[in-house]
């Protein structure tokens, strides 16, 4: 773990890390400059820290009396959520589940009203986008389980060896967008003073989407069980784009979190479609990583340049099947290369990093089988 000061602050800033996982420099900057805020007290980079749009990703910030919405940037809420199903390894039928996957058909507004009902959700303009996954690296993955690196803590979950599991990745739509651009109107990249009225609105919207979020989440793994004929059973979801109210290094501050998770319980850190997800928990200080664990391995390279990088090597037909033996649906040419696992990082070496800094234990290893992002719009 290298730990530094800002050159034009008292701000503590350190990066959790190891010499084998690769951090652009670029990333460094976001984060050093990030740090400079006013009222800022602590910012921490994550192992999978790579460079966002102005703010780094990966990243964790605590502030004192003032917080800052673009932090978080434009998906408020987004998050993983984890569900044990009853599809069971030694059945799996790889060609017709992956014929019957179609989630892009939406919901009824019948739908979508019974169930914002249920879970006491107020109505909004982006309801329409409930029950879908959306793009950039969203997806719903059918895993098997790999390796169980800690038997006590795997069985304490509930999940078997003989039973498929069931990751969601998504956030909340055009929520996240539309609360971000109303800040912006406002106060462009400015924070909000604690206990305005400005920032009483905004956490009342902001809540209001990491539960939306969740129900999306929810929604989704539903519709992908139900089209194979399955039943889940949720295990954990943690939400890895938010703004929380804690305590770090003695004082009452905000917890900004872009691409990391609260450190709560058990969490995933995913890799990409082909590569492992880790099942894990959060051990030793986790003042030092202020309270988060990072959500996955991080791009490696921009959206936009990989096309012209793999083309030549890979057809989109081949995209489809992974070195793992996996499944890809994805009938968005763009997205199928965006999205390619050569654009991410290592993720045994981020996982490694913290392993190595004594801030988690792995629990199990998971192995994709069916990653869907996307069906031809129609």
């Amino acid at each position: 773990m290298a730990e530094f000061y800002s050159k034009r602050s008292a701000t503590i800033t350190s990066i959790i890390t190891s010499v084998e996982n690769w951090i652009e420099g670029e990333a460094i900057r976001q984060l050093e400059k990030t740090a400079e805020l006013p009222g800022m007290i602590k910012a921490v980079g994550l192992p999978e820290l790579h460079p966002g749009k102005g703010i780094p990703v990966g990243a964790v910030f605590a502030t004192a009396g003032i917080f800052y919405p673009h932090l978080v940037g434009n998906d408020v809420g987004c998050g993983m959520g984890l569900w044990k199903t009853d599809l069971r390894v030694r059945k799996v039928k790889l060609d017709r589940w992956v014929a019957r996957l179609d989630l892009e058909t939406p919901l009824s507004p019948d739908e979508i009203t019974s169930h914002l009902d249920r879970e006491g959700i107020e109505a909004g303009m982006s309801d329409t986008g409930l029950g879908s996954i959306g793009g950039g690296n969203h997806f719903a993955e059918l895993q098997k389980v790999e390796r169980i690196e800690n038997s006590e803590l795997f069985e304490k979950l509930g999940l078997s060896t003989d039973e498929l599991l069931l990751l969601i990745h998504s956030g909340s739509r055009g929520l996240g967008e539309a609360l971000l651009r109303s800040h912006v109107e406002r106060h462009k990249a400015g924070g909000l003073i604690e206990d305005s009225e400005d920032a009483a609105r905004y956490i009342e919207r902001h809540d209001h989407a990491l539960k939306w979020a969740k129900m999306n989440r929810s929604l989704i793994a539903h519709r992908f069980l139900n089209a194979l004929g399955a039943d889940g059973e949720l295990v954990l979801d943690r939400c890895h784009n938010s703004i929380a109210k804690a305590v770090s290094v003695g004082l009452s501050c905000w917890i900004h979190r872009k691409g990391a998770v609260p450190s709560e319980g058990p969490t995933v850190i995913a890799g990409s479609r082909g590569a492992l997800t880790y099942l894990v928990v959060p051990d030793g200080d986790q003042e030092k990583c202020l309270h988060s664990i990072t959500h996955g391995a991080g791009r490696k390279w921009k959206r936009g340049d990989i096309k012209c990088r793999l083309r030549s090597r890979f057809s989109p037909e081949a995209l489809t099947h992974t070195e793992l033996g996996g499944r890809v649906i994805c009938e968005d040419k763009e997205l199928l290369y965006d999205e390619a696992p050569q654009a991410y990082k290592d993720v045994e070496k981020v996982v490694k990093s913290l392993l190595d800094a004594g801030l988690i234990r792995k629990v199990a290893s998971l192995r994709p089988v069916i990653t869907y992002k996307a069906r031809a719009r129609r």
